[in-house]
């Protein structure tokens, strides 16, 4: 069995439109992504939902999928009719195979600082003198190949001591929470605002052999931590600092990720109230910030 992908280049402003027409009028499936991505003028777009930013690149390709090349060309010609644009659209077959398979082949192992590493279950351990987590790609933020993972699991290698209390606010799929537990914590908290993470994060944790307490945040948390780390949006650390605050002890230690460069200083003031901010550290367009609690 195979399928007609259709490739085509389009506006930041165009791609919604025209991928919802497309979606329409008989394609099975359609993405949107940057047309130069994994080159030099590759663009990057960060930012949160709510904030207004641009969606999509300004050199934008969508690809296409119809079960035949007549559904696809009957398409693009109706696209082009209704929009009165001439398009350039590149035609090719994808044939079936083993999808499972070519999803794994986007994950491997990953190593941090040399000390700890992040392997899916279709992996074999590499390092047996490491911290191994063992951890799939699931519905729940948390596969340590973000920037964000990595900066925060740099900083707790170089913070955790034995018997420690951490606290992970907004854990995901419970990454840094198991993470901190294998370093030595004697008690982890993990909390997050999606059921659907608790979930993945007791599951997760469990995998792992590591005893973790998972909360909703709308629970009543009462947790004095010697370690505060929160890798959520900037606009939700924001909103949570008194809160964050008060879950860390006095000469206790907070980080803070999900923040990108230019939203650091905003955040670095805020916490400036509570903590002696310290110098972050750097990934990719995003930042990991830390203190001590005075």
């Amino acid at each position: 069995m195979s399928w007609i992908n259709v490739s085509i280049l389009t506006s930041a402003e165009q791609a919604n439109n025209f991928s919802e027409f497309i979606l329409e009028n008989s394609a099975i499936s359609a993405s949107i992504q940057d047309h130069n991505l994994h080159n030099k003028k590759e663009e990057m777009i960060f930012g949160e939902p709510h904030n207004g930013d641009q969606k999509f690149w300004q050199h934008t390709q969508i690809d296409a999928l119809f079960n035949t090349i007549m559904d696809a060309k009957k398409t693009i010609k109706a696209l082009e009719t209704k929009f009165k644009i001439k398009l350039d659209p590149k035609f090719s077959e994808i044939q079936d195979q083993d999808w499972v398979k070519k999803t794994q082949e986007q994950f491997n192992p990953i190593s941090i600082l040399d000390k700890v590493w992040i392997i899916p279950t279709w992996h074999d351990v590499i390092d047996p003198e490491a911290i191994n987590l063992t951890l799939d790609p699931g519905l729940a933020f948390g596969t340590g190949s973000h920037p964000t993972t990595h900066l925060c699991i740099e900083w707790m290698i170089k913070n955790i001591k034995k018997n420690n209390v951490v606290l992970d606010y907004g854990c995901g799929s419970g990454i840094l929470a198991i993470c901190a537990k294998k370093l030595g914590a004697s008690t982890v908290t993990g909390v997050d605002i999606d059921p659907q993470a608790i979930i993945a994060s007791e599951q997760n944790a469990k995998f792992n052999q590591t005893d973790i307490t998972f909360k909703n945040s709308q629970e009543k948390l009462i947790v004095q931590a010697d370690l505060v780390i929160a890798n959520i949006l900037s606009s939700a650390i924001k909103v949570l600092a008194p809160a964050l605050a008060r879950y860390c002890l006095p000469n206790g230690k907070i980080a803070l990720s999900g923040i990108l460069k230019h939203q650091e200083n905003e955040i670095r003031d805020i916490y400036s109230e509570w903590f002696v901010m310290q110098k972050s550290s750097y990934k990719d367009g995003w930042v990991c910030l830390s203190g001590e609690k005075v």
